[in-house]
């Protein structure tokens, strides 16, 4: 069995007392507590008190995940289990021997049958990869823009969503890529904003939702009609949801912008911008969440009025997120923080902040039973990357599973044995 590195694996009750000031009463008391405690449970005796744990129990199916390590060009699958956490094995994905192609975006389709990969660097364009899930067996590729970056396979199964995040050159208007799996076409390429990312679909696959990282904003594209339909200014102070496409910028809009609070700086005091970098409707669709990197919130939109409800608290560079199948539960990875965030949205409050096992946290995907969370870490220099595995009941780290260097796009994958 894998754990938690730095957690000791589960063993069988024990008190630990004191050598010295031994106290016949207190042991007493220890000696009952460990009788009563139910199983699974450990018994620790605190100066004041008798405290009793739960321990997570181990799964009793296996649980699939797909990572993709972006500075070694290779797609792992981790396998976790009865028997613990473990690498089954990993796929290289890319061209250029002698250059990363730097496999981002990872998506498994919703029947399990197919997963597909979008490597961001090129000459100069990117890729999306599709492959056949347990064999990797190669189904086709196609060439899209700069960087492709997010990706996800729509509720049908038909088409790939994929932000042209465009890292290179100057900081233009970029665009989001529709991909028909099938035939690995792609059938459009719908302009957006500066930096498109963090994209997601809702449950019905009607409405696509990305941030735009440079402009504050988070656009909605009509999958129906495969065009903008409206997009929401984030920034604190100037929130407002407006229709239709947001208007073209050109580079030298952003000369001389604020890097400060992208990824791992932290921004200046003051600097009211959110630099979004997710966006994740519910399952119901009523409302989409943003992940606002800079600023460290998590902006909550209503979908319906396409007005903003509320600014949540989250971790320090809050990066991407993932919401439970009942939409109970938003689970948000900070990336400069070295962790995650679970947190209850009913209330808006956060039930647990949990560390990662490595720096620059990536990606969250969440298993369809609710009951664990797959979490990438990117690290730091020449760390591997690593999967981090957290319970979603117990609130804790369970398993640590190292992959590639940079590990980034992640989700779960059915398996041989079981539903995601």
């Amino acid at each position: 069995m894998t754990f938690a590195r730095g957690a000791a694996a589960p063993r069988a009750p024990r008190v630990a007392l004191r050598r010295r000031g031994f106290r016949p009463l207190a042991a007493l008391g220890a000696l009952a507590a460990l009788l009563a405690a139910p199983a699974g449970a450990q018994v620790r005796v605190g100066p004041d008190r008798i405290i009793t744990e739960q321990v997570p129990a181990p799964p009793t199916r296996e649980y699939f995940a797909y990572v993709g390590s972006e500075s070694v060009d290779k797609v792992s699958l981790i396998r976790f289990g009865p028997r613990g956490a473990t690498l089954d094995h990993a796929v290289d994905v890319g061209i250029m021997p002698t250059d990363p192609d730097g496999p981002h975006g990872v998506a498994v389709a919703p029947d399990g049958k197919t997963y597909v990969v979008s490597t961001a660097h090129g000459t100069p364009f990117g890729r999306l990869w599709r492959f056949r899930t347990g064999t990797d067996e190669l189904l086709g590729q196609v060439v899209l823009g700069n960087f492709p970056a997010t990706t996800q396979v729509s509720p049908d199964g038909f088409y790939a969503y994929v932000v042209n995040f465009n890292l290179h050159g100057d900081m233009v208007a970029s665009d989001v890529s529709v991909v028909a799996l099938d035939e690995m076409v792609e059938i459009a390429r719908i302009p957006t904003c500066t930096m498109p990312h963090g994209s997601r679909l809702n449950a019905k696959g009607t409405k696509h939702y990305s941030a735009c990282m440079m402009d504050d904003i988070v656009v909605e594209i009509d999958t129906r009609q495969l065009g903008v339909s409206r997009h929401f200014m984030l920034t604190r102070g100037k929130e407002m949801g407006m229709s239709g496409a947001p208007p073209r910028r050109s580079a030298n809009a952003h000369a001389g912008m604020d890097m400060g609070g992208h990824g791992m700086e932290m921004p200046k005091a003051g600097d009211p911008g959110c630099s979004p970098t997710w966006a994740q409707p519910t399952p119901d669709g009523e409302f989409v969440y943003v992940a606002c990197n800079k600023s460290s919130e998590i902006v909550e939109i209503e979908t319906r009025g396409w007005t903003m409800t509320r600014r949540l608290p989250a971790g320090n560079g809050v990066y991407n997120l993932a919401i439970t199948s009942d939409g109970a539960t938003l689970i948000a990875t900070n990336k400069r923080d070295q962790s995650i965030s679970i947190i209850d949205r009913a209330s808006g409050k956060e039930k647990a902040r949990i560390k990662t096992s490595r720096r620059v946290v990536h990606g969250a995907a969440v298993t369809a039973d609710n009951r664990y969370v797959f979490v990438s870490c990117e690290g730091i220099g020449s760390e591997p990357g690593t999967v981090d595995i957290f319970d979603l009941v117990a609130l804790r780290r369970v398993a640590s599973v190292d992959v590639g260097q940079q590990a980034g796009g992640i989700d779960t994958w059915v398996g041989p044995a079981g539903s995601r």
